[in-house]
């Protein structure tokens, strides 16, 4: 294997033990639900999103992720049942989660009127980890022997149990969410370094500023602790346009600019895109990062009107 493909190698395998258990949106702010099961319901009806995102597009390895959500109001709308469907991919390594998904909310008053609501969520977390997959043999000596730390794939499926909790009104929202909860172990043997799964907090929020009947500006934030790294944030601001379009942009702690768009195509289907580049000093890679989304309101009665959402 030649020197640099190697040592891209070796850094998506710290990056993947360290960081990217835990998938990451641009596009949180419209896709909820994939980091808080307290906001289940919110839409009022029943809503369905698909998301694909492609990191560091052209690089072999790069990490991709997908995530499939439903969810809706159920009984007399104080509940809420959904699940969520996240599969996440860097290199040699892949983990997937599968989550049912139940919520409940209570109306509340803090200044004007909203919910309150308080969300769990249980499943199972599927780990992968390719490593007999690797070429590692060097071009200088084709007889060397492989390195045994490259061998000894892992495959394994460990419960997962999250929580959240999740504020909103007609201007606000503020959600505090832990999506895993139990500290699950990944294990390849006495002779190999041991897999922690990450327990991340993600604190997040924003507010509508109605600017004139056909702007309003929507500034969010998304914080992300996880113990013994430093904590990650994303500050985002976007305008909404007459009621259909969105135009944004975000600065991440991880040195990243994005731009955004959402656009409601129907009273029930929008679609957002988002593009990444890295701002830092160091550019590995230009091609940038893509995320798609794709989200559908149904409604079951020809009367029935969706009311526009904010959050």
């Amino acid at each position: 294997m030649k020197k640099l493909p190697f040592v891209l190698v070796l850094l998506m395998v710290a990056v993947s033990v360290r960081a990217q258990q835990v998938a990451t949106y641009s596009q949180y702010m419209f896709n909820t639900l994939a980091i808080n099961p307290a906001y289940a319901g919110s839409h009022q009806s029943l809503s369905a999103t698909a998301l694909a995102r492609f990191q560091n597009v052209g690089m072999p390895g790069a990490p991709t992720t997908q995530t499939f959500s439903a969810h809706s109001p159920i009984a007399n709308k104080r509940m809420s049942l959904g699940f969520l469907v996240v599969h996440d991919k860097i290199s040699i390594f892949s983990q997937s989660g599968i989550n049912a998904i139940y919520a409940y909310r209570i109306p509340v008053s803090v200044g004007s009127e909203g919910f309150l609501s308080f969300g769990i969520q249980g499943g199972l977390s599927l780990y992968s980890a390719e490593y007999s997959s690797l070429d590692v043999y060097s071009n200088l000596n084709p007889n060397l022997s492989p390195d045994p730390a490259f061998s000894g794939d892992i495959r394994a499926s460990r419960p997962n149990i999250g929580a959240g909790i999740y504020y909103s009104s007609k201007h606000a929202y503020l959600g505090l969410s832990a999506p895993h909860l139990i500290n699950n172990v990944f294990d390849r043997g006495p002779d190999f370094e041991t897999v922690y799964q990450n327990k991340p907090f993600i604190l997040n929020g924003g507010y509508v500023f109605e600017i004139n009947r056909m702007l309003k500006l929507k500034p969010n934030f998304l914080m992300q602790f996880i113990d013994g790294q430093p904590i990650e944030f994303d500050i985002n601001a976007n305008l909404l346009i007459d009621e259909v379009v969105w135009v944004g942009a975000s600065y991440k702690s991880s040195q990243q600019v994005v731009a955004m768009t959402q656009i409601q195509i129907t009273d029930q289907l929008q679609f957002g895109y988002s593009y990444t580049i890295t701002a830092g000093p160091i550019r590995v890679v230009e091609l940038g990062s893509h995320e798609a989304m794709l989200n559908y309101r149904f409604k079951f009665h020809k009367k029935g009107v969706i009311t526009p959402r904010y959050f």
